[in-house]
C-alpha cells in the first residue's frame, strides 16, 4: 500500500505517515456518497441544520488540540492557531444562520390560473479540494453550505495538513450524521482527476494554485458541472495622503506576514502617496522589525517557518532578483534569529525601490516579503495596482470613503477594502477575477453554488 509523509516545517522531520486511497477506496466512497444523497436531501432542513449545528460545536470545542497539531503540519504560531477555529465557527455558523432564506422558493408576481415558483436543489455529490495554508477556513467555506443544501461531500485535503480531514470526519461521526453524507479521501494527483472526472460526482471546489486549476479544468472537460475556483492573488494596498499613518502600518505589517505571508488574500504590494511615503515606510519597517522568528510551538514565537524549505527558497529566489534591479532590502533574512538559507525559516523582508519589472511585484510570493513603491496620485495607484493577473482583494487606506467608493469601482478585483485587509466577512461574497479564478463562496450568494434551480409551472383547469 502506497503511503504519503508529512513533513514536519519545524525541523523536516515526518509528522504523519499514512495511506493513500486507492482506486478501489474511490469506488466504495463514491458508492456509499450517492446512496447518501439521496435520503440526506429529502431529510428536512431543520434537522440538517441541527447535525450541523452539532458538528459545529463539536469541532470547535478542539482549539487547543488542533492549534498544535497545525503548528506541527504547516507551522503556524501555536499562539495564533486558535484563530482559525475562531474563523471556522464564525463563518460556519453564519451560513448556518442564514441558509432558511438562502434556499426558500422564488415567487414571482402571481398570475391568475398558475402557480409559479423557483426552487434550489443540491447538486448530489460534491467533491472539495482544500489547501494546507489555511486548512479549516478553506474547506468550511463550501462544506457546511453544500450539507446543509443537501449535497453529500468528500473531501480530499492536502497531505501536508491531512489530519484537519481526520478532524472532520471524527467532529461528524461523533454527532452521527449518515454514513456517506461526509467522506475523506487521501489521493494522488492521477487519482484525484480521475476522481474529480467520474460522472457521480456533480460539483467540483478547489483552491490552490492557477496551475492546479488548470488541472482540475482538464479533469471535468467531458462533463457540464459546477466548478469552483479559488487560486493565486498579488494583492495590493494604497496608502494615500490622508490616511492614518501608524493605524496603516500596523495593520499592513499584520496583512503581509500573518502566517509567514502564506495567505492568498495576504498583502504582497503597497504603493505609498508620495506625501507620507518616508513616514509610513519607518514605521512599517519598525514594526516588522519587531516579529520573533521561531519554533511554532513556542508562545513567544510570531512568526514560524515556511511550510517547505522549497517554498521558503522560492521567496528568497524572488529577493535575490528584486535587489539585482535595484531594490534595497530595509529588512532581510540576517536581522532575525533563526533565519537560515536553504530552511523554512525565513525572516520578513521589506523592499523599497521595486518596480513592475520584478517578479516579486508581479508574480504570487506567498511568503513573508513585501515590496513598496511610492506613487505620485490615485491615477498612478489604480494603475499600479490594475497591473495584475490576479485580482482577489485589495485595499484602500483613507478617510475619505467617497474618494475609495470611486476608486474601488475602477479597481479589478473581488472585494475592495477600506482601512483594513486579509480578512474575509461570511455576509460578503468570496470570490476574484482574472487568474484568482471563479465561482463564490460565503454569503448567500454562495448556495447559489452549491445548487441548482428548478422551475414550477402549473396550469390550473
Amino acid at each position: 500500500m502506497e503511503t504519503f509523509k508529512t513533513i514536519t516545517p519545524i525541523d523536516n522531520s515526518v509528522y504523519v505517515e499514512m495511506p493513500y486511497h486507492d482506486k478501489k477506496d474511490i469506488q466504495e466512497c463514491l458508492e456509499k456518497a450517492t446512496k447518501a444523497q439521496k435520503e440526506w436531501q429529502e431529510t428536512p432542513l431543520k434537522t440538517r441544520k441541527e447535525y450541523i449545528k452539532n458538528f459545529i460545536e463539536a469541532l470547535g470545542g478542539k482549539s487547543e488540540e488542533i492549534a498544535k497539531e497545525l503548528a506541527y503540519q504547516m507551522g503556524r504560531p501555536i499562539a495564533y492557531g486558535a484563530l482559525e477555529i475562531r474563523g471556522f465557527k464564525e463563518r460556519a455558523n453564519y451560513m448556518l444562520d442564514i441558509v432558511d432564506d438562502a434556499l426558500k422558493p422564488f415567487y414571482p408576481e402571481p398570475k391568475k390560473g398558475f402557480e409559479r415558483y423557483i426552487v434550489k436543489e443540491p447538486l448530489g455529490v460534491v467533491a472539495v479540494l482544500s489547501p494546507w495554508n489555511y486548512p479549516f477556513l478553506t474547506s468550511v467555506n463550501v462544506i457546511v453550505p453544500a450539507l446543509l443544501a443537501g449535497n453529500s461531500v468528500i473531501l480530499r485535503h492536502s497531505t501536508q495538513t491531512p489530519l484537519v480531514a481526520k478532524r472532520y470526519e471524527e467532529a461528524f461521526k461523533e454527532v452521527g450524521l449518515p454514513e456517506g453524507v461526509f467522506s475523506i479521501l487521501y489521493l494522488k494527483h492521477s487519482d484525484a482527476s480521475n476522481f474529480m472526472a467520474d460522472k457521480r460526482v456533480k460539483g467540483v471546489y478547489f483552491t490552490g494554485s492557477v496551475k492546479g486549476g488548470y488541472e482540475v479544468q482538464k479533469a471535468i472537460l467531458n462533463k457540464f458541472i459546477p466548478c469552483g475556483l479559488e487560486l493565486g492573488g498579488k494583492d495590493p494596498a494604497y496608502v494615500r495622503e490622508d490616511a492614518d499613518i501608524n493605524f496603516s502600518a500596523e495593520n499592513l505589517v499584520d496583512g503581509s506576514f500573518f502566517n509567514s505571508g502564506q495567505s492568498c488574500c495576504g498583502i504582497e504590494r503597497i504603493y505609498v502617496h508620495e506625501k507620507v511615503y518616508d513616514e509610513f515606510v519607518d514605521r512599517f519597517v519598525a514594526i516588522t522589525k519587531e516579529y520573533k522568528l521561531g519554533n511554532p510551538l513556542e508562545k513567544s514565537t510570531t512568526i514560524g517557518p515556511m511550510v517547505k524549505t522549497q517554498a521558503a527558497d522560492f521567496v528568497r529566489d524572488q529577493i535575490k532578483e528584486a535587489l539585482q534591479k535595484g531594490a534595497i532590502a530595509l529588512t532581510e533574512e540576517s536581522m532575525f534569529e533563526n533565519s537560515k538559507e536553504h530552511t523554512p525559516y525565513l525572516g520578513p523582508t521589506v523592499l523599497v525601490d521595486v518596480d513592475h519589472s520584478m517578479s516579486v511585484m508581479r508574480d504570487e510570493s506567498f511568503g513573508p516579503v513585501v515590496g513598496i513603491m511610492k506613487v505620485k496620485d490615485d491615477e498612478e495607484a489604480l494603475r499600479l495596482m490594475n497591473d495584475s493577473d490576479y485580482g482577489l482583494t485589495a485595499s484602500i487606506w483613507t478617510k475619505d470613503k467617497e474618494k475609495a467608493r470611486e476608486l474601488s469601482s475602477k479597481i479589478e478585483t473581488g472585494t475592495v477594502y477600506m482601512n483594513r485587509c486579509d480578512y474575509l466577512d461570511p455576509a460578503l461574497a468570496w470570490t476574484g477575477v482574472k487568474d484568482t479564478g471563479r465561482g463564490v463562496t460565503l454569503s448567500k450568494y454562495g448556495y447559489d453554488h452549491v445548487t441548482r434551480v428548478k422551475s414550477i409551472h402549473f396550469k390550473e383547469i
